[in-house]
């Protein structure tokens, strides 16, 4: 499989659902066409969830950024919605999936560091999304975009239907969102360095995590 490297690993069972389950996490997506549950874990970063519900083949995928600089090939890679996109409808089509069936999930892109808020990464994450589907013909489903809270998607493949759990009070859930989007928040702030000339500035861009 020519994505193998950004195809997620992590499989379990699932006792509370009673099933088969794959964690997908920032960079990664998984494609099935196995009545299976895929879950990630969303701040700023956005999964979008296709499906042929004839074909029965559905897949997820979970980027940070919307795009990179088209003339770098840095820009090649998983953690850009642009590549994260593309990748995740070519192996839904080598799956069996055809084109014209395919429809959309889409959640996450919320600001919920300050240093998100101050770059609108979610923001331009949930704009990129939407338009990228507009612009690809498939139709959006059911969305759910924004705000401040992370999110806890359950996407269950047999079926087309998703679980969206806000994550409002569970610190430790909201201790490994932030430790991601202190991630997003050094990759902007290494893109924007990257494209200036001179020195690097060694100002952070990072805020703690908002307060409860």
């Amino acid at each position: 499989m020519p994505f193998q490297e950004f195809r997620a690993t992590r499989q379990y069972f699932d006792s509370a659902f009673g099933m088969q389950a794959v964690k997908v996490l920032p960079t990664e997506y998984y494609v099935s066409k196995e009545n299976i549950m895929i879950s990630t874990v969303l701040g700023s970063c956005v999964a979008a969830c296709i499906r042929d519900p004839q074909a029965g083949v559905a897949g997820m995928n979970h980027f940070m950024l919307p795009e990179g600089d088209p003339a770098s090939p840095a820009s090649a890679t998983m953690r850009y919605g642009a590549y994260a996109m593309e990748v995740l409808i070519n192996e839904l089509l080598k799956a069996g999936a055809t084109r014209s069936r395919l429809e959309a999930k889409v959640f996450g892109g919320g600001a919920v560091l300050d240093a998100m808020q101050q770059t609108n990464i979610g923001e331009r994450n949930a704009a990129f999304v939407l338009h990228y589907l507009k612009l690809e013909g498939i139709p959006v489903l059911a969305k759910d975009l924004g705000d401040v809270h992370a999110r806890r998607i359950n996407y269950f493949t047999g079926t087309g239907q998703v679980l969206v759990r806000r994550l409002i009070t569970q610190r430790k859930a909201e201790a490994v969102i932030a430790h991601r989007e202190l991630a997003v928040a050094r990759s902007v702030q290494q893109d924007a360095d990257a494209n200036k000339p001179g020195p690097r500035p060694a100002a952070s861009l990072v805020r703690p995590l908002r307060a409860r």
